[in-house]
């Protein structure tokens, strides 16, 4: 596995560890639909949650969130839209954005923004 995959993966595990400890329920990572892939997927409450995870070793080229491109925005909310029409999800949404830092030897620094996107902006 490339580097920059394992960092993904890694990055991925901490924000669904976190998420489990704010009480969500996950119910799917690495959704893929077409050319799109929302990673995780969780519940709170009537919330349905959909979260992309950025992961960077570190913040020389800037904050991880800042590489969610309007397009890749895009990409997530044809997903979550099939996901929904495939589970019978009639209620509430929400487009979250977990940024990870993972410095050599620190810890990692977690950055959870709710409501980060919104279907039709």
């Amino acid at each position: 596995m490339a580097k920059h995959n394992e960092t993904g993966k890694k990055g991925e595990e901490i924000a669904t560890r976190l998420l489990h400890d704010k009480g969500y329920r996950i119910l799917a990572t690495n959704y893929r639909y077409r050319r799109a892939e929302i990673d995780i997927i969780a519940k709170k409450e009537d919330t349905l949650v959909f979260v992309e995870v950025k992961t960077r070793k570190n913040l020389s080229y800037g904050h991880p969130s800042l590489f969610i491109t309007p397009r890749k925005e895009t990409l997530i909310i044809e997903a979550a839209g099939v996901y929904m029409d495939e589970h019978d999800h009639d209620g509430p949404i929400r487009f979250d954005i977990i940024a990870i830092s993972i410095e050599k030897d620190q810890t990692p620094i977690i950055d959870h923004y709710e409501d980060a996107f919104f279907p039709g902006i």
